[in-house]
């Protein structure tokens, strides 16, 4: 829908909104033949024999029987086939542990950030006969990126969701960014703020003045970092607050493509420090390292939050709930954020391509070219429009010059969470084979509704307008810099296979960064620089030159066109 060190994801979903292609032609280039089914294809495309397949998902949402949505039911008449939909309760490396312990798995597995885990366990099935076969859809999207997502095998073993069809940017900010309730910048005028220090100066200046909201304590701050999975909340930002897009654990040099770990580095240091600080001012909440997904999105959507810093996706139910409600003022807005006034802020991703989440299909599968058959079907641009707009004349309209449009009651409904899930967007518009974000469909219109100038336009309260007016933009990506281009990202993507080096690097350090960074941030200020010496001395136990060889290594290769 669409990322985090792993989609350090899920855009995702944003939302909240928000995966660009990297030297790569648009899917309309693709050759002749891969558009045409193979015969055998065509005749066995009138098989609609119900049939109801397993569809397991790592990511959050409510389980559903397909059909119980409108666009699942429309899928099925189209195919006769449903799906029996689940998603992650509970530990994600627990389930995906039992998962390939037992064996039992179902038709289909979207795996999040345990994708090389079920790959390593041998998982999924190979793909590339099937495609091959029934896939001329998938081939027209796909192939420009096949050999970014080949395994060391030379096989294709999942469909990554990020294959772009040409380019629109994103007009809203679905990634990373510091956000603050307007009502802060409304009661100052909106001023411009870029540092981290502005950034909390203008928060503390409110919060002295509003110290409750509605009889209850305001908080400065906030972030999610209760959720082990989510950690890289409160990680990440110190790349953003240096001037980087979010690569994950490191930060690649623009002129070497050298990748250095941030975590334990004076970046890091500048960052928790100041929340140590905010801390002791009485601005942070300390539930941040312990409340769950729910828990914290309720707080947002409560009034109660100045600031926080999150990816758009993270947060998409707690923002579609504040705009539902209608109180502008408790809405939030992006900034740019950055720990020097002189530093190129570089939020907005630059084109990428993410070759480490998709969906594939597992080795128990009941009837793997039935359900590829599903896939390709879905990859018809007919059916790319349903998943993301819906049905035509009910959803949205087509006006006289070609464009797709939407009332201000349709946009209510996109926006509201349950119907959402009713309609079928919360579960077809990200998690299955699909362009990626930022695609163009073959009529000029944006893919994702949210790209749509048209939608974007409409959309906009008069509290969205008075940001942008006095921030002299059109839309809020506009007052962010451009992003710089970099045919390697994002590195947080490179595979790195179970019980690799890299694998255990990486596990053991976030281990010792979740032990150390509650008590760093939540100190007294005086015992920050012994809690930060301990840390320091217990990350560089672990192999960090040698990591940081692993990445250069791989991005110096991506530059070279190999991935």
């Amino acid at each position: 829908m669409g990322n985090k060190k792993w989609l350090n994801a899920g855009l995702a979903a944003m939302t909240a909104s928000v995966m660009l292609v990297v030297g790569c032609s648009n899917g309309n280039t693709g050759s002749k033949e891969s558009n045409k089914p193979a015969e055998s294809t065509a005749a066995a495309e009138n098989d609609k024999t119900p049939v109801t397949f397993t569809y397991y998902s790592f990511g959050n949402n409510k389980d559903v029987l397909a059909s119980d949505t409108i666009i699942g039911k429309e899928l099925q008449k189209q195919t006769g086939v449903d799906w029996k939909m689940e998603f992650l309760v509970g530990d994600v490396k627990t389930k995906s542990g039992v998962m390939i312990a037992s064996g039992d798995y179902p038709d289909v597995i979207v795996p999040e950030g345990e994708i090389d885990k079920l790959l390593d366990a041998g998982a999924f099935i190979p793909l590339d006969d099937l495609i091959e076969q029934y896939g001329p859809n998938i081939k027209r999207v796909y192939g420009p990126y096949f050999d970014k997502f080949r395994q060391e095998d030379g096989k294709i073993y999942h469909l990554p969701f990020s294959a772009d069809q040409g380019y629109i940017g994103d007009p809203t900010i679905g990634q990373g960014a510091f956000w603050i309730q307007r009502s802060v910048l409304k009661e100052f005028g909106y001023p411009k703020i870029k540092t981290l220090d502005e950034y909390f100066d203008l928060i503390k200046k409110y919060q002295d003045k509003y110290p409750q909201v509605d009889g209850k304590d305001t908080i400065g701050f906030a972030t999610f970092a209760g959720v082990k999975d989510n950690f890289f909340t409160i990680t990440n930002t110190p790349m953003h607050l240096a001037g980087y897009p979010n690569d994950g654990g490191v930060m690649v040099d623009m002129t070497t493509h050298d990748a250095k770990v941030y975590a334990a580095s004076d970046y890091e240091k500048r960052w928790l420090q100041k929340l140590n600080e905010v801390n002791a001012a009485g601005m942070f909440d300390p539930e941040s390292f312990t409340a769950n997904k729910d828990q914290y999105l309720a707080k947002l959507t409560s009034g109660r939050v100045l600031g926080y810093f999150n990816y758009g996706w993270q947060v998409g139910d707690a923002t579609n709930n504040l705009k539902k409600a209608g109180i502008d003022e408790k809405r939030y807005a992006p900034l740019p954020i950055v720990f020097d006034a002189n530093t190129k802020d570089q939020y907005v991703d630059p084109p990428a391509f993410v070759n480490n989440r998709g969906i594939g299909i597992s080795v128990k599968a009941k009837d793997p070219v039935r359900i590829i058959k599903y896939f390709d079907n879905l990859l018809k641009e007919e059916n790319q429009i349903l998943v993301q707009w819906g049905i035509k004349d009910t959803h949205y309209s087509v006006d006289a010059d070609g464009r797709y449009v939407m009332t201000k009651e349709q946009i209510v409904d996109r926006n509201d969470n349950e119907k959402k899930r009713s309609i079928g967007w919360s579960y077809f518009e990200y998690s299955w084979p699909r362009y990626g974000n930022n695609s163009l469909l073959a009529d000029g219109n944006s893919y994702a509704v949210g790209n749509q100038p048209e939608i974007v336009a409409t959309e906009y309260t008069d509290g969205d307008k008075a940001i942008l007016d006095a921030y002299g933009a059109k839309t809020f990506s506009e007052y962010f810099a451009k992003p710089d281009e970099r045919p390697w990202f994002p590195a947080w993507s490179i595979n790195k296979g179970q019980g690799t080096p890299e694998q255990v690097f990486e596990q053991k350090t976030a281990d010792v960064q979740q032990k150390y960074i509650p008590k760093l941030v939540l100190a007294a200020p005086g015992d920050f620089e012994k809690i930060w010496n301990e840390y320091v001395a217990e990350y560089n136990k672990n192999d960090v030159k040698g990591y940081e060889a692993f990445i250069t290594k791989v991005v110096k290769d991506r530059i070279d066109g190999k991935w």
